[in-house]
């Protein structure tokens, strides 16, 4: 019996969801339009050596940032009167100070592998501009204020 060759996950495999609702009750919405998505984790560590380790260098891990890149295309209604409320809600926190300026986020793959993350983030808004056949794009770099922390998928069976 041959064994199955394994395929290569793609990179689309990512869905990111806002928070639209409270922490006690959340409103979990699709951030639509996602066409580049990126997220590193990045430890601080900091050398530990000492004289009690023969000459091999020690580090400890003492601190660890987080950051989301998502480009999307901007989506508009049919009649072309209003924006996604979900591309509203993280450009309306960019603008402002406090609790406002935080976004509840989450990112899983949408096929139900076990990736799936969450974290409040400070969004940078950084519209793509273009030329006239061009679609209006929007790169947003969310910077994790807190942990992220693993969570069970949503979509997991």
């Amino acid at each position: 019996m041959s064994t199955p060759t394994p395929v290569t996950a793609l990179a689309r495999r990512w869905r990111l969801e806002i928070n639209m609702g409270t922490d006690v009750a959340p409103d979990w919405q699709l951030c639509p339009g996602v066409t580049e998505f990126k997220w590193t984790a990045d430890p601080n560590h900091e050398d530990s050596t000492s004289y009690d380790t023969d000459g091999w260098k020690e580090n400890t891990k003492t601190a660890q940032e987080w950051e989301v890149e998502a480009t999307f295309n901007r989506k508009v209604s049919k009649d072309s009167t209003s924006y996604s409320p979900v591309h509203e809600a993280i450009r309306l926190a960019f603008f402002a100070y406090g609790d406002p300026s935080e976004v509840d986020l989450r990112f899983f793959d949408r096929n139900g592998l076990p990736e799936a993350y969450r974290g409040r983030a400070l969004p940078a808004w950084e519209p793509q501009g273009g030329e006239s056949s061009d679609l209006d794009q929007v790169q947003v770099t969310f910077t994790g204020t807190g942990p992220l922390a693993p969570i069970t998928n949503p979509v997991t069976p």
